[in-house]
């Protein structure tokens, strides 16, 4: 459909995307929850945007005008999935009583670390080695993303470089030991 425009020059007509609207946006995160939960529940075996859309109980056509493009749903539900991984891990520790020592803390935490979600953020990074063109954006900024809530377990009375040290150390023991089969998974602060 061609339309005239202020200038008396013919365009393609337009209409107004409402995806920055308050409504909008509640309606891409209200998507992008049922497209996670499909992830979660899944995996990333023959992830598609139709399939997502049949998750999200939609259109693929209805995504694309919420997502750049299946990568970019798949890039923000990973993304999602870490944060719940985190919110869940961080609750534990809430919930354990005051006092907790650090590896009280890391223990409270193992449970959601090495949950359902595992599997599926495991399945990314293997995405990422797999075709690293397309899929380097599922991989990076991942300990980014966890290091503040593990600086957070840290004791407060411990220098900056020291929780930095120690986070890290946790990241990489949590990283190695998350894709270890059931029964194999060695709590990192077990003494040895």
């Amino acid at each position: 459909m061609n339309t005239s425009t202020s200038d008396g020059s013919t365009g393609r007509a337009t209409y107004r995307r409402s995806t920055g609207s308050p409504r909008g946006e509640a309606r891409r995160r209200e998507l992008l929850d049922r497209v996670t939960d499909d992830l979660a529940s899944n995996g990333l075996v023959e992830f598609s945007l139709r399939r997502a859309a049949r998750a999200a109980g939609t259109t693929h056509k209805v995504l694309l005008y919420y997502f750049n493009g299946a990568d970019d749903l798949l890039d923000q539900a990973i993304l999602r999935l870490r944060d719940r991984r985190i919110d869940n891990a961080m609750a534990a520790v809430r919930q354990g009583p005051a006092g907790q020592t650090l590896a009280d803390r890391v223990r409270a935490t193992w449970p959601a670390i090495i949950g359902a979600e595992s599997r599926v953020l495991d399945q990314a990074i293997g995405l990422t080695m797999y075709d690293p063109d397309r899929y380097a954006n599922l991989g990076k900024g991942a300990s980014q993303q966890y290091l503040p809530s593990v600086l957070s377990l840290c004791p407060e009375h411990w220098s900056d470089q020291r929780k930095l040290q120690v986070a890290e150390m946790i990241l990489a023991s949590s990283a190695a030991t998350s894709g270890a089969p059931p029964g194999t998974i060695r709590d990192p602060t077990a003494p040895v």
